[in-house]
């Protein structure tokens, strides 16, 4: 009966009811990222299909240097301002983060010219170079798409965030997809992935100006400057580059030592887990500006019950999930092709990572809004160092199954020292408990 009582309790809760609501709109931008990803599998060429997930893992990998952890600080500066009432000098924060962004993505743009394509393709054994030209061609615009769903969560837009990143973020793409394969022109799946990002910076911005355009922040007397913005976003931006790292380096090496067909197979593992955090970055999208408000106004109280709450709902929702895809992966591998099922053993050993990960909670997001950040940076790069060393000596002997364990070991690593440091800290419990 307690049981019963605390589960009413946790979703009764506002924050909860509001997790829950963005945890639908992502469901239902994975179905849709499922749905786009089958019609890919059993419709295009694996080789083709590997082409893409290859530009995507890179995309991922250089956006996250081009945004410069913004779209992370920016949640802390909102938190921040609203604390100190002056929330509406975000409109010139804005404008001082694309200016970043902007300079960083030319940066990539005049170094990738500068470099012969030979030399691209002689780092992967294969023709690649062209896949990275376009790749970074595409920088800016999907460096802004990042800054600008977060900004959204910042100034308390939070559905149309999330409408961004898991409806729009497909759903055009998807179309698009559709129509190179009924027109017969399958080659132009990469092309038409990286113009997608162009698309959804152009309309995210437009939103967005229009709503800063009714802001006044003649009263507002805050100025941060872009060497705050740089100092603050700086161990941030490390922190997220190197998890990305460790989400597509395995990706970007198996490129190297093996096909492209390979690399698809693993892809897909790669998004089954991807999928099972959502709760976790769904609770995040929530919880993380009020953690950083209630750092600022001192507030532990508030801090240490939201923690809890939020572990709670990521546990409630995420194990069920995870036993699901155990217990049925072969038959989920299935549905994108027969040849995926060899995926299956690489899928059971990410899960793992993926159950470590809900277990100890929002540890990275409770780093980085409680000014812990160059602390996380420094437990990040030393996971990604662990998850390099291992893909490295693992992949060109064990194949998918060397990347899986190597991107585990390094995840199930940097939760539980992450874990372990707020804990002996702050004597904050971000993992779960039953009391």
């Amino acid at each position: 009966m307690m049981l019963l009582d605390k589960l009413k309790d946790l979703l009764s809760n506002k924050m909860v009811f509001q997790s829950i609501n963005v945890l639908g709109l992502r469901v239902a931008g994975m179905l849709l990222f499922f749905a786009l990803t089958l019609f890919l599998t059993n419709n295009f060429e694996a080789s083709l299909v590997g082409q893409y997930d290859f530009s995507r893992a890179l995309l991922i990998f250089l956006g996250g240097i081009c945004v410069f952890g913004m779209h992370q600080s920016v949640i802390y500066y909102a938190g921040y301002l609203k604390a100190k009432e002056s929330l509406a000098y975000m409109k010139r924060l804005y404008k001082k983060m694309v200016v970043i962004v902007f300079s960083i993505a030319f940066v990539f743009f005049l170094a990738v010219l500068g470099i012969a394509p030979s030399f691209i393709d002689g780092l992967f054994d294969k023709e690649v170079s062209q896949l990275v030209t376009y790749s970074v061609f595409a920088l800016f615009f999907y460096g802004i798409t990042l800054l600008n769903i977060d900004v959204f969560r910042a100034i308390q837009k939070i559905y149309v965030s999330e409408f961004y990143r898991n409806v729009m973020r497909y759903a055009v793409f998807f179309g698009a997809i559709i129509y190179l394969y009924y027109s017969g022109n399958p080659q132009f799946l990469v092309e038409v992935f990286l113009l997608n990002f162009a698309f959804l910076a152009m309309l995210s911005t437009g939103y967005l100006l229009f709503y800063f355009s009714k802001m006044n922040i003649e009263k507002v007397s805050e100025v941060i400057t872009y060497k705050q913005i740089l100092k603050r976003s700086g161990p941030m931006a490390i922190s997220a580059i190197t998890y990305l790292l460790m989400q597509s380096v395995d990706v970007i090496l198996l490129s190297k030592y093996s096909s492209f067909e390979r690399v698809a197979f693993y892809s897909v593992a790669i998004k089954l887990t991807t999928v099972l955090s959502l709760v976790l970055a769904s609770v995040n999208t929530v919880y993380a500006p009020s953690f950083a408000e209630w750092y600022n106004l001192n507030d532990l109280s508030s801090l240490r019950e939201g923690l809890k709450r939020s572990t709670r709902l990521i546990f409630l929702f995420t194990f069920p999930a995870i036993i699901v895809v155990l217990v049925f992966s072969k038959m989920i591998l299935g549905f994108f092709g027969p040849d995926y099922i060899e995926a299956q053993w690489a899928l059971i050993i990410l899960l793992i990572g993926q159950a470590v990960n809900a277990l100890c909670g929002s540890v990275g997001v409770y780093m980085n809004m409680t000014g812990k950040q160059v602390i996380f940076q420094r437990i990040l790069v030393t996971a990604f160092s662990i998850n390099i060393v291992l893909n490295l000596i693992l992949i060109p002997v064990y194949d998918l199954l060397g990347a899986a364990i190597a991107t585990t070991i390094s995840t199930v690593f940097w939760n539980v020292v992450t874990t372990a440091y707020i804990y002996k800290k702050d004597k904050m419990i971000t993992f779960l408990t039953i009391k």
